[in-house]
């Protein structure tokens, strides 16, 4: 049997763990949490941690659940952690990693909450239960309560899209549809569980709930260790130098925290990250009492955004914790607009072909502002939380023009159709390219940057050439409508390949924008001066930022 002990952050009133509370006896302080003997913990990971699957049951030491045979598991946990390659080439930031949830059961983060809070109720006999929820904690609780004979019932804020309501329902829980806000739905769920008399899941006073989230960290760490090395030779894993969410009570963040909180005082890693939370503009109760200075957060009683899933109007016991690990440690909370949301799904599924819902790309969005803000440094080590997959792309993320048609007759199996009509000929009209872009650069990661910035976003013909004096003949050859340039190459740099168009009566009049990771002298600037259209730094442009450039030279 596994033995914790559960303790009031309050006033430090500690007992070993029988049954759940809802507040502590001595002061009724909501906010109670686990403890564990953490150097047993650590003699037991060092010698099994190696042999144990790779899913968040790994850690089983620290994790509040006595009895083994009450564990409600779908394989959650053990989700890749990976480089964003193209994204930290364009953001001169190449320590970016993605913490992929989406890869969970059900598809998002909250299959690490789902599992243990369903393990718990098991554990302690509940047969049916209430939540409120915002979508994926919905679905998410809906798998495992079925694989654990749970009954469920789920009440969703109306705004939750129809997709994540029929998958909750199809999990054979029990949708209730609240037309108000996610608030008001909580309040609507909790009265019904009174009045019924059911367990209603109390979401971050909920001890499983927050305990859960922290083998984010567990894994994060761990599987830094393997990709960096650790930080110090007496510690084996490592601790990234900021960790990103985006954020709707907060749950997660907090249980991150605890995580590294633990790691660090069983001595496996060497510090913790700074934290990065991330709400939108819309609803963003947390950033706006950060701001102003506030110890509680004010509630936004009129969520404003149509990301729905993180519009939490009133965070609760989370901003004030959050407040003060950010205030002692540092971070920041961040806020971003729906429209800088919608931006970064389309560059994350286009430049590294991750496709996300909305609320996991507000912490990108956030990324890309912190980045430009010089809060990222150029060596900090980041992990996103990426938490969670895309249902059915929304209409307005692609527009009208999304898709082209080929319409085959029923006869064209019968003969081959003539070039000028049918088949081939609209096949010819698919592709559209009708300019010709030449990419003169010696370094193959970043032509293979920039010729993804130019399929992703346009309809262009691409030249490439991987020297000045191989450049400048493909150039000649086959003049194009715009040029990108390196200024360092071998053979021919990027200034002499300047002067020989300007010689040239055929080519002088080609616009070009040079793309270089090189702080210019004012020497530099000066022989630049008259030749090219646009000067772009490396690592310092999002694609979207370069494809408005070249459209206009274009244009």
């Amino acid at each position: 049997m596994q033995k914790f002990f559960i303790e009031c952050v309050r006033c430090g009133w500690r007992e070993p763990y029988q049954k759940p509370r809802p507040a502590c006896p001595e002061c009724g302080g909501e906010w109670l949490d686990a403890r564990y003997d953490y150097e047993a913990a650590r003699l037991k990971w060092d010698a099994e941690l190696s042999k144990r699957p790779f899913t968040m049951w790994r850690y089983r030491e620290l994790l509040p659940l006595r009895d083994d045979a009450n564990l409600i598991t779908m394989g959650e946990g053990g989700t890749p952690l990976y480089p964003t390659t193209n994204l930290g080439m364009m953001l001169g930031r190449p320590h970016i990693y993605v913490k992929d949830e989406r890869q969970g059961p059900t598809g998002s983060f909250k299959d690490r909450q789902a599992s243990l809070a369903i393990s718990a109720m098991k554990e302690n006999g509940i047969t049916e239960a209430v939540l409120a929820s915002t979508g994926n904690v919905a679905i998410s609780y809906s798998a495992y309560s079925a694989h654990a004979g749970i009954k469920l019932w789920a009440f969703l804020t109306s705004a939750v899209p129809a997709e994540k309501m029929r998958e909750v329902a199809l999990y054979g829980s029990e949708v209730v549809k609240v037309t108000g806000t996610y608030d008001q739905t909580k309040q609507v769920a909790a009265e019904f569980a009174r009045h019924k008399g059911l367990h209603y899941d109390r979401g971050i006073r909920s001890i499983a709930v927050k305990e859960s989230m922290k083998t984010l960290a567990f894994e994060i760490a761990e599987q830094l260790g393997q990709l960096l090395g650790p930080e110090d030779q007496d510690v084996p894993w490592r601790a990234p130098d900021w960790y990103i969410q985006s954020v709707s009570g907060g749950m997660g963040p907090v249980g991150v925290w605890k995580g590294f909180e633990e790691l660090q005082l069983m001595g496996l890693v060497a510090h913790k990250p700074k934290l990065a939370c991330v709400q939108v503009e819309g609803c963003a109760p947390m950033v706006h009492a950060f701001r102003a200075g506030l110890e509680e957060a004010e509630p936004v009683l009129s969520p404003q955004t149509l990301i729905t899933t993180i519009a939490t109007g009133r965070p609760g016991p989370a901003y004030p914790f959050l407040r003060r690990v950010i205030l002692e440690n540092g971070g920041t909370f961040e806020m971003v607009s729906d429209e800088e949301a919608f931006r970064a799904m389309h560059v994350m599924a286009k430049m590294d072909g991750i496709s996300m819902e909305p609320a996991a790309a507000v912490a990108f969005a956030a990324l890309f502002k912190m980045v430009s803000q010089g809060i990222v440094k150029p060596d900090d080590v980041v992990v996103v939380n990426c938490s969670g997959h895309t249902f059915p792309v929304e209409k307005f993320l692609l527009g009208d023009d999304w898709a082209r048609s080929v319409e085959v007759a029923a006869e064209a199996e019968a003969a081959p159709l003539p070039r000028e009509e049918g088949l081939l000929a609209s096949l010819e009209r698919l592709d559209r390219r009708v300019q010709r872009i030449a990419i003169l650069e010696d370094n193959p990661e970043a032509v293979r940057l920039l010729r993804r910035v130019l399929q992703a976003h346009g309809e262009y013909q691409i030249d490439e050439a991987y020297d000045g004096q191989s450049g400048l003949e493909m150039v000649r050859q086959t003049p194009p409508d715009l040029i990108l340039l390196d200024l360092m190459m071998p053979k021919m740099d990027g200034f002499e390949v300047l002067e020989a168009l300007k010689a040239d009566e055929r080519l002088q009049d080609i616009p070009v924008i040079v793309v270089t990771a090189r702080t210019l002298t004012s020497h530099e600037r000066k022989r630049l001066g008259g030749h090219v259209h646009l000067l772009l730094q490396k690592g310092s442009f999002l694609s979207d930022d370069l494809l408005e450039d070249i459209v206009s030279v274009l244009e």
